[in-house]
């Protein structure tokens, strides 16, 4: 083969005028950090600054980062890092750059805010260029940091550049020959040098063009081919260069294609950026000259992915050995792909994003127009023309597989089974005739708007109609809210009363009967609200209890205050709207009144090992009635992987958060609490690896209520003689039995341990337990235990980013979860936590939290819904999680939220009354959290805390006001609970329990954002729904405006901040934060952790692959892959089990 452009005798490096080039970047978030929001904002200042930016996203390993540095030839890395272990994170990047020969490369870190001090001067001294803090932040501002940062970089010296052979293993001198090549000043005689190299060069590869419309999915669909060239041609070097385009104004560019590369792990991949540097086109004037380059370091394929092109841009064509026009259905009307002249020169074309609505249409279409731009081949059978209907986003997606299959063919590179060629299905996880779903809940909530304010307005007039009937000593007055016989309204007689009579029955009509039953009903209702004493009937049960509270002044205060007006229209209107707690539509709460034997307290941990963690939560639940435990797992865990000793995995090991890796590890972690207690709730913060961890804490759940039977039963001593037997199998491995290290804590007594290393099937055996037992105490087990896992993973691609397996299949496994929960009675624990608190930490204002919330749910739902689940057997099991902060709209969110909710799951979803009861947890704001004055974060803490229990909110997490640095101390953390405990218990407001109910001002701010959420739903309605929105970055873009925006008016001040950009301390900052006690994860903690996995993988080592297997099969053939999770966590660890679900349902594919 041999190029167009070489077909046609042109010369490569050719020389023209030299220009200083841009600096270029590589930014990213450090491994296993998801919270990308600052360093997407920063990559934006730089690229408006001049500079390019190759964008690698979150979770991004050192290994990734200095090899898409050393590549891209980079000048300088920004790396923003917020979930610990930096100190070994950066000094191993430091370290390997060095040991790579490229200390060059600046490195340059955002995340002061968590770095401490002393732990930034260490840092800096290592070899980090410049750790930024807030103090920085404040008094440069962040154009001025942009300015030092560009300042630092180009203060480097650059190590010279001489031409050498070339090679695929030395990555980095092929990098700097390309920068070379694009026009370096300075490099003329060494630009000679390559040009009589090349020109001498006779080996030729290869060259694959792949171009499109922008937004066609260009890289998805490069990065899958190149992911199957490398796993069925092991021993071929490849080599990428993808273009995009150069800003005018600026001169900077987003280098944006390596972040959906998750192919380019493989050491035999090499990728290089290329700015195009002029004006309309989509290649870079260098292109023919690296292409060359590839050939002469001897690579054996060569892919150029070029920007986004016109109708009319065939520039590809040129430069390569066989092309590919990428395209959507979303070209059109028909006749717009007479104007595509990419179709005549394409070798071939792909149709992706074939799930979309109208894709069998466009292929239709697509097809034809091909023929009639060939002629001469207007009769072949359809699958000969090289149209290829692709879902680029699916793994393993059949339609990719065909097309690679036909690239081998034609580079005559043999290929055995591709897999699966044929779709058997390509319908969308939403079907198409319900994807308006949010655009009509919008509808539908302002339609029962419009319809209680006739309702209330007719209440109004049938009021006045009988008030006057009344006052005319109307005979037949019927007892209030009863219609008049309809002999009545022909009576002889008096005219206007008989106008009068039809009148009222006529606004009677209006009200409606479920209306007039509520208005009918309401004196009774008042009545049960101010006797002395309450009585409601739950589950069969009379609730009672004492309608008022006594203060120190003697006087009563009502738990419930009630409406005084008396007009049927207004209590109509308040009934319609508002409601009292526990009645639809329920926007003073869900519940009649609150749990007063618990505080909605939640106990929050997460540090080191699974012992300290265990050790704070009986720290945290000592005294009091109700033990609600909430986990923080470490960035290891969070992302599915092991311990391990290498650094950047090493340092995140038990910092921020509990590590849990093992199934002794969970048992380890809620040990000496009886999970199967109806006073014992347990919320795991965990997205990505959430079936996991939910398989090992059922499993947990399930051996503890097995331990607690066989010690009631009297059979422990057998019991004993089992477990001792099984670990000696333990011992005979040569692995060391797991035990709970340390000192039990006080409070623990003891239970939970007893089969570590052990599974409570294993102890089936004659004298100690039957299978029959056994299954009845695992179904009692899984139907008692109670709590939640935030598993939402729609809302970990738009804003925090714990995604680990591809968006398709995360979804599935949350939907396989649920319908194992369902076929095994599983009600009281909530198979998903929909958060909005990580879309407000990533920077989404209020009202995007909650439209974005409130919309996945609604997704969720219709997901669930197309699984054929139905809607009553599912939506007790869903819960929601928001963020509460300073702006007035978080008054009202939970307000809104469960209005919302409940008209939607009712009307459009017919759902019964636990269906439509949202249940609203709440977190105070993390991001008002600041290591700036960071005593004044109580302050903030405390308030937000009031405007969530104010708003009956059904549990509440307060922060601690040292998390702005490090994992709060065990001081910090009772400070943090005690701040909800004396609202709870000493604040006198809070002893009425719908305290907001009644105010002008919460009415107002409830009907603005109910206005604004449902102007967000047919935004998001408009992009296709929530999935489709998110394939084109909406919501993640409109988060990181908002967090721009929140930035920029802190940084300027015209949002005043105490103790950070106004009412500032004479103090240094830094001295503050040097006094804060900093925990971390210890080197011995550290260490144990790597060898408990490591002990569990090798006492398990002959039953591990087995189980993968059986899993893997399970989710390739369509099973239940929660259901194969309980039974593969006995055996093999979390990291163990996320690799092998990659391989059968993909890894998730970063976007900017």
């Amino acid at each position: 083969m041999g190029t167009r452009a070489a077909q046609q005798g042109r010369a490569p490096v050719a020389d023209s005028g030299e220009a200083e080039l841009p600096l270029r970047f590589v930014s990213a978030a450090s491994l296993f950090d998801g919270h990308d929001a600052a360093i997407n904002m920063i990559r934006r200042l730089l690229q408006a600054h001049g500079a390019e930016v190759v964008h690698l996203g979150h979770n991004r390993s050192v290994a990734d980062i200095v090899r898409a540095a050393i590549q891209e030839d980079a000048d300088a890395i920004a790396v923003s890092s917020y979930q610990g272990g930096h100190n070994e994170y950066f000094a191993y990047m430091v370290d390997m750059l060095q040991g790579l020969g490229a200390a060059h490369i600046r490195v340059v870190v955002g995340g002061g805010g968590t770095i401490s001090p002393q732990e930034i001067a260490a840092l800096e001294a290592h070899g980090v260029e410049k750790i930024y803090t807030p103090e920085d932040g404040r008094r440069m501002g962040l154009a001025g940091m942009i300015d030092d940062v560009f300042a630092r970089v180009r203060r480097a010296k650059q190590p010279p550049y001489e031409f050498g052979p070339l090679n695929p293993k030395d990555p980095q001198h092929i990098a700097r020959t390309i920068s070379c090549l694009e026009r370096a000043p300075g490099n003329e005689a060494a630009r000679a040098q390559i040009a009589r190299a090349i020109a001498r060069n006779e080996r030729h590869a290869p060259v694959i063009g792949i171009t499109g419309t922008g937004g066609a999915g260009k890289s998805s669909l490069n990065d899958e081919l190149l992911a199957r060239f490398v796993r069925f041609f092991p021993d071929r070097n490849i080599a990428v260069v993808a273009i995009d385009p150069t800003r005018r104004r600026s001169g900077g560019a987003l280098l944006g294609d390596r972040i959906r590369m998750n192919s380019l792990a493989s050491e035999r991949l090499f990728m290089r950026s290329l700015a195009t540097r002029r004006r309309h086109s989509a290649t870079s004037e260098a292109l023919q000259d690296v292409i060359a380059l590839y050939q002469l370091a001897g690579f054996d394929l060569i892919v150029v992915e070029t920007a986004g092109i016109g109708q009319s841009d065939t520039e590809i064509v040129d430069f390569v050995d066989l092309s590919l026009y990428v395209m959507t259905s979303e070209y059109g009307a028909a006749s717009q792909l007479e104007k595509i002249d990419m179709l005549d020169y394409a070798d071939m074309v792909v149709l992706n994003k074939f799930e979309k609505r109208g894709a069998d249409d466009a292929l239709r279409d697509v097809r034809k127009q091909w023929r009639r731009n060939h002629p001469d081949r207007m009769k072949i059978a359809d699958d000969l023309v090289p149209v290829f209907p692709t879902i680029a986003s699916r793994f393993n997606d059949p339609g990719v597989n065909h097309l690679f299959g036909a690239i081998c063919g034609r580079l005559k590179w043999g290929v055995g089974d591709v897999g699966p060629v044929a779709f058997t299905s390509h319908a969308a996880l939403i079907p198409a005739d319900r994807v308006r779903y949010l655009a009509e809940i919008a509808q539908g909530g302002r339609e029962a708007r419009a319809r209680i304010e006739r309702q209330v307005e007719a209440a109004r007039h049938a009021h006045a109609h009988y008030e006057s009937l009344k006052a005319l000593r109307d005979p037949q007055l019927p007892a209030p809210l009863d219609r008049y016989p309809q002999a009545a309204l022909a009576e002889p007689g008096d005219a206007t009363r008989r106008e009068l009579r039809g009148a009222y029955n006529t606004a009677l009509d209006t009200v409606g009967a479920e209306g007039v039953g509520e208005l009918k009903a309401w004196p009774a209702r008042v009545k049960g609200l101010t006797d002395e004493i309450y009585s409601y009937p739950v589950r069969g049960k009379d609730v009672t209890g004492e309608n008022y509270t006594e203060t120190l002044s003697r006087n009563r205060v009502p738990k419930l205050a009630v409406p005084r007006c008396v007009g049927w229209g207004e209590i109509l209107a308040f009934l319609g709207n508002e409601n009292l707690p526990g009645a639809y539509p329920y926007t003073g709460g869900v519940y009649p009144y609150r749990r007063e034997a618990e505080d909605p307290t939640r106990m929050f941990a997460g540090e080191g090992p699974p012992e300290r963690t265990n050790r704070r939560f009986h720290l945290l639940a000592g005294g009091h009635e109700a033990t609600r435990l909430s986990t923080a797992f470490d960035s290891t865990t969070l992302y599915g992987e092991d311990p391990d000793t290498r650094p950047d995995i090493y340092g995140r090991t038990g910092n921020s958060g509990v590590s849990i890796a093992t199934l002794d590890d969970m048992k380890k972690l809620y040990s000496g609490f009886d999970l199967c207690l109806p006073t014992t709730s347990v919320s795991m913060t965990i997205n990505g690896p959430a079936p996991m961890i939910l398989a090992m804490f059922m499993n947990t759940a399930i051996d503890q209520r097995i331990e607690r039977w066989l010690r009631a039963e009297g059979r422990w001593a057998a019991a004993e003689a089992r477990i001792a037997e099984l670990r000696r199998e333990i011992a005979a491995t040569g692995a060391p039995v797991p035990k709970y290290k340390g000192e039990l804590p006080a409070g623990h007594d003891g239970t939970g341990l007893a089969l570590l290393g052990v599974s409570g099937e294993r102890l089936i055996a004659p004298g100690v337990l039957d299978r029959e037992t056994w299954e009845r105490l695992r179904a009692e087990a899984l139907s008692l235990v109670r709590g939640t896992v935030q598993a939402d993973i729609l809302k970990e691609d738009q804003g925090q980013n714990t995604c680990i397996f591809s968006t398709e299949f995360a979804l599935r496994m949350m939907g396989d979860v649920q319908q194992h929960f369902i076929d095994h009675k599983v009600r009281n624990f909530y198979s998903v936590s929909i958060s909005g608190y990580h879309i407000a930490e990533a920077g989404a204002n209020p009202v995007s939290q909650l439209a974005f919330t409130l919309s996945n749910g609604f997704t969720i739902v219709e997901y669930y819904l197309a699984r054929g689940m139905r809607i009553d057997d599912f939506a007790p099991n869903l819960s929601f999680f928001f963020s509460n902060g300073m702006d007035p709209e978080y008054v009202v969110i939970g307000r809104v939220a469960r209005r919302i909710w409940a008209r939607a799951m009712r009307e459009r979803y017919g759902a019964g009354a636990r269906s439509q009861m949202l249940k609203y947890h709440v977190q105070t704001s993390g991001r008002s959290l600041h290591a700036q004055e960071i005593q004044f974060n109580d302050i903030r803490t405390t308030l937000q805390a009031l405007y969530a229990l104010f708003d009956n909110c059904n549990s509440l997490h307060t922060n601690a006001f040292d998390e702005a640095l490090t994992t709060p101390t065990e001081d910090s953390v009772r400070r943090a609970v005690a701040i909800q405990l004396i609202i709870n218990r000493e604040l006198g407001l809070n002893r009425n329990q719908n305290p907001w109910q009644g105010s002008f001002a919460i009415d107002y701010l409830t009907d603005m954002v109910e206005e604004a959420v449902y102007r967000e739903f047919e935004a998001i309605s408009s992009r296709g729904g929530v999935l489709g929105a998110m394939e084109t970055m909406y919501q993640r873009g409109k988060i990181q405006e908002e967090s721009l925006y929140y930035e920029s008016k802190k940084h300027d001040g015209s949002l005043p901040l105490i103790g950070v950009n106004t009412f500032l301390s004479g103090h240094d900052a830094s001295e503050a934060q040097a006094n804060v006690a900093l925990i971390r994860s210890t080197e011995a903690e550290k260490q144990g952790q790597v060898a408990a996995v490591r002990a569990f993988q090798q006492c398990h080592a002959a039953e591990a692959p087995a189980a993968l297997a059986r899993l893997q099969q399970v989710a390739a053939s369509g099973g239940n892959v929660f259901a194969e999770l309980l039974e593969t966590v006995k055996v093999c660890s979390l990291g163990q089990i996320s690799r092998a679900l990659y391989q059968v349902g993909g890894q998730y594919r970063r976007n900017v």
